[in-house]
């Protein structure tokens, strides 16, 4: 998780009335605490890899843990169309407007495929092939980090 990330979490905390906070990101996972007499104490954690349940009082033996399979990302085939920043993701030109692409939709080297506003500023992302929209990989006004995969073009 991203120091940066944690660091406003923290900030969060202190500006509000909430105690405790739980993030989970992947296997990742962060709890800050708050306490009247000391700072925000920060506890990583990592998920074991199979939860196994105590024994019940009657001394039965517990149930063979069953193991948990990871989620399985699909493998992108086509060409990637990544974020050549890091910003705040739009399909459209202004809220209420029509979306610049949709999935199915053909396009050509240089169409506007989506807006990635970073620091007040709007920059156009255009398609570098022609092709037809197979997936779109970023929810609208949702952030993406640099190289973060956006469009895949088949």
């Amino acid at each position: 998780m991203d120091i940066r990330k944690i660091k406003k979490l923290i900030d969060l905390i202190e500006d509000s009335d909430i105690v405790e906070l739980e993030i989970t990101e992947g296997e990742e996972s962060v709890r800050i605490s708050r306490s009247s007499t000391t700072s925000a104490p920060i506890v990583y954690s990592t998920p074991s890899a199979v939860p196994v349940p105590l024994a019940q009082a009657t001394g039965d033996q517990p149930p063979a843990p069953v193991p948990i399979a990871p989620p399985v990302e699909e493998p992108l085939s086509g060409h990637i169309v990544r974020a050549p920043m890091v910003g705040t993701f739009y399909r459209a030109p202004s809220p209420g407007s029509k979306e610049f692409v949709e999935v199915g939709q053909q396009v050509a080297a240089g169409d506007t495929l989506c807006i990635i506003e970073a620091m007040k500023i709007l920059n156009q992302i255009e398609a570098d092939v022609d092709g037809v929209i197979a997936k779109i990989l970023v929810d609208n006004a949702q952030p993406v980090e640099y190289n973060q995969p956006l469009f895949l073009i088949e």
